[in-house]
């Protein structure tokens, strides 16, 4: 299975994600709307699993593959936060924001290559990545709800729920990537023989994790501002952008140890 038949399964699993967020619109039972994103989810890993069988590796190493990643997780952080606190509209937001991705990879994708260059082939590289796309889409899902905020925010009726659900939300990403860093941590001692180097994408990682903690101390404050708290979410999103792909453009990132091609 390769990239021409990614259309197929993107597809699908668009339409039936579309059709969970439709349904939790519809329906008062969570079941329809939770089995349809299940059902895309599927279609979308089957893609995902026959696309590493057919590169004999994981699809970890383009822009491209991070994409299909994102795109994957995102209705998952969206699905779990729709079964947990029962918001309805995040299933649109993140169906949304996973097909912006797809269309992407369907209109300009990337050249793949089977070959992995050695560093890339240590066993925690795989984790390592994974677990950061994990978290972005869950931080992703925090920054819609942070703009949801700020857009509605008079016409919002329980801002403490939603605002707890965004601390939830922060708290498990900034868990996945502190994980995240401590696997790259042992993979770039196998690899390289240090922990951190302190290249440009190491620092935006750095600078993400230490904007999400600033947010995290803030909120624990009695006298914290709500508002200002989401804006503070959204200047660490506008980080955690520029440590994932952004920091490619930058001129002190062509040497970069993190540059593999």
């Amino acid at each position: 299975m390769n990239w021409d038949s990614f259309i197929y399964f993107a597809i699908t699993s668009l339409l039936l994600w579309a059709g969970g967020a439709t349904a939790a619109y519809t329906r008062r039972n969570k079941t329809v709307p939770a089995w349809l994103t299940v059902a895309g989810l599927l279609i979308f890993a089957l893609f995902i699993a026959g696309l590493w069988h057919f590169l004999e590796r994981p699809p970890l190493r383009t822009m491209g593959e991070t994409r299909l990643w994102y795109a994957f997780f995102l209705p998952v952080a969206g699905l779990l936060t729709y079964l947990r606190w029962n918001y309805k509209w995040i299933l649109s937001f993140t169906t949304l924001l996973a097909a912006v991705f797809i269309v992407v990879n369907i209109l300009k994708p990337d050249i793949h290559n089977k070959v992995l260059m050695p560093a890339l082939q240590s066993p925690w590289f795989a984790p390592h990545v994974i677990i950061y796309m994990f978290s972005y889409a869950i931080l992703g899902a925090a920054t819609l709800i942070a703009l949801y905020y700020l857009i509605q925010e008079k016409k919002i009726g329980n801002t403490e729920r939603l605002l707890q659900m965004t601390d939830e939300l922060v708290y498990a990403g900034i868990a996945c990537i502190t994980l995240g860093m401590l696997m790259g941590a042992i993979w770039a001692k196998e690899a390289w023989g240090h922990y951190w180097s302190w290249d440009p994408k190491e620092t935006w990682a750095a600078a993400t994790w230490l904007g999400y903690m600033v947010y995290i101390h803030y909120r624990l404050r009695k006298n914290a501002s709500s508002k200002l708290s989401m804006m503070m979410l959204l200047v660490a999103f506008v980080l955690l952008q520029i440590c994932w792909y952004g920091v490619n453009y930058l001129p002190s990132a062509q040497q970069s140890i993190h540059t593999y091609s």
